[in-house]
């Protein structure tokens, strides 16, 4: 069975992130925020993981 642990991680950053700032002038920096937690995420992932390399 696949859990969903990875996502509800993911979603926990982004509001933590979120309640930190509490107050966005606009929708623009709300989605710059995001897109950066999303991007450092992405990046610890694609470099420090090494469970999702194709090598045996």
């Amino acid at each position: 069975m696949r859990t969903t642990n990875s996502l509800e991680r993911l979603n926990k950053e982004i509001l933590r992130r979120t309640r930190v700032a509490t107050l966005f002038p606009n929708e623009a920096s709300l989605l710059r925020l995001a897109s950066a937690v999303l991007s450092k995420i992405s990046d610890d992932w694609e470099t420090a993981r090494a469970y999702l390399t194709m090598e045996a």
